[in-house]
């Protein structure tokens, strides 16, 4: 399957993940909630990784990729507990629309970071996304 059709899959299945996770959020704590979630998306990376043979090759990663895999970790960790937390209090619309507003700041850190080039289009793109997530949050409740 190609990259593109790869990320409409995920964004297609992020977007299923949100409802799916309000729903579930109804008289459940935030962070049990998120616990929960987490425990089967780690049941379910372990059932892929090994399903996938892929698991021989932990061994070979170098420092620097385990250093950033913890750190990408971490950050997850902040964003989902921060965004079960948000869904408890919100509806899923708005407090989405702000979540996914993170591809801004993707975009800011790959062209500081990793060099990405920052074109007129992408700029404009970005500024369209701010604003978007602007307007989608402002009925909220």
């Amino acid at each position: 399957m190609s990259w593109p059709m790869l990320a409409v899959v995920s964004a297609v299945a992020a977007g299923v993940t949100s409802v799916f996770a309000k729903a579930g959020l109804h008289d459940v704590p935030s962070h049990l909630g998120n616990a929960i979630r987490t425990a089967i998306v780690l049941a379910f990376s372990l059932g892929v990784l090994w399903w996938s043979g892929e698991h021989h090759k932990a061994s070979q990663l170098a420092v620097r990729s385990w250093i950033f895999l913890a750190l990408s970790g971490a950050a997850t960790t902040v964003s989902w507990v921060a965004y079960f937390k948000a869904l408890s209090l919100g509806s899923a619309t708005p407090v989405t629309a702000i979540d996914k507003a993170s591809l801004v700041v993707t975009m800011a850190l790959a062209v500081v970071f990793l060099g990405e080039p920052l074109s007129w289009r992408t700029s404009a793109g970005a500024a369209l996304i701010v604003a978007g997530s602007i307007l989608a949050s402002l009925d909220a409740p």
